[in-house]
């Protein structure tokens, strides 16, 4: 795919030093065996160095030009441990127990990520969502204005004149089961900022229901409905409409029918969901029916990147992720 070509072409002039706190996971170790060889990034495996190099070994896996960093043997521990005290200290963290948590790979990487001394990081093949993102909403906390952290991918469909000839940003599609009228909004504008940092899109934002411009009338509607004017208030200049049906916002002569006059609505680029539920269902029939590529999950709306894999996830599945985290700590 040209996309993700592009990807790992910009992510290696960017030299970023990404972080893999899941040191002994097979999958991990041969991604990042890759990613060194093929200097998409600087990959460091957080843990146990004993029992990262018998795991690569068995797995005949070379780690030459892996660093290797223990959080209890490294120089940094006792630093990262205070200063996550002072962070949490008002939430009745103890010394004691800051230094326990630092012993924590994920917690460990991501403080090194606050503190610059590495770029971004991938987590998730053995670790659930909550245990990848909380350790970033204590230590790096989200962007001025966001407050939710949301999950997007990006998704390519052959073949296809719908979105920019096949290219999408759907969201949020892996993190907020529920998110309200406020949350949607941010999600959208969120979705907007990865779309044209990551893809160069200009952004149509579509948000999504079962129903376009009040044809039905339910609480579910009124949610979106009130995204959207959200949206269009933090957002004045975004080109984003809603609430409208997955036709109105895909084909033009449904959308000017459903939504006359409308520069997103049969032109829409990114879509937003109104629930996980929604969104996860999307994603999975999008890319089994119309053999998509799905690329991600991508978490958005932190300060710094941190990127959550899915425990099914592939070999590819965390290079590619890999390339695009490096883009986003570059910013470009």
């Amino acid at each position: 795919m040209d996309l993700m070509n592009s990807f790992y072409e910009r992510a290696k002039t960017l030299n970023k030093t990404i972080l893999f706190p899941e040191g002994t996971e097979s999958r991990t170790i041969k991604a990042v065996s890759e990613i060194a060889q093929k200097k998409i990034a600087k990959p460091v495996l957080l843990g146990d160095e004993t029992a990262i190099k018998a795991k690569a070994s068995s797995e005949g896996v070379s780690l030459e030009g892996v660093e290797i960093i223990n959080p209890v043997k490294d120089s940094r521990y006792e630093e990262y441990s205070n200063k996550f005290f002072e962070m949490r200290k008002a939430k009745g963290m103890t010394i004691e127990k800051a230094r326990e948590t630092m012993k924590d790979p994920i917690y460990f990487a991501t403080m090194m990520i606050q503190s610059n001394a590495a770029d971004g990081l991938v987590s998730g093949a053995e670790h659930s969502t909550a245990d990848t993102i909380r350790p970033a909403l204590q230590i790096i906390k989200t962007k001025p204005g966001i407050s939710v952290v949301s999950g997007c991918f990006i998704m390519y469909v052959p073949n296809s004149t719908f979105g920019d000839n096949g290219l999408f940003v759907f969201a949020d599609c892996a993190v907020n089961p529920d998110p309200t009228s406020e949350q949607l909004a941010e999600i959208a504008i969120s979705s907007a900022e990865t779309a044209k940092s990551l893809c160069s899109m200009e952004p149509r934002v579509a948000m999504l229901s079962f129903s376009t411009k009040k044809s039905a009338d339910h609480p579910n509607v009124d949610k979106v409905i009130k995204a959207f004017e959200i949206a269009k208030e933090k957002a004045p200049s975004l080109e984003i409409d809603g609430e409208l049906q997955a036709d109105a916002a895909l084909v033009e002569s449904v959308g000017q029918k459903k939504s006359p006059g409308s520069k997103v609505a049969g032109k829409a680029n990114i879509l937003i969901f109104p629930d996980l539920q929604s969104g996860n269902i999307g994603y999975k029939l999008v890319e089994r029916l119309a053999k998509a590529h799905a690329i991600g999950p991508f978490l958005q709306g932190l300060n710094k990147p941190v990127n959550d894999l899915s425990r099914g996830c592939s070999v590819q599945d965390i290079i590619d992720v890999t390339a695009v985290t490096a883009i986003q700590a570059a910013g470009k």
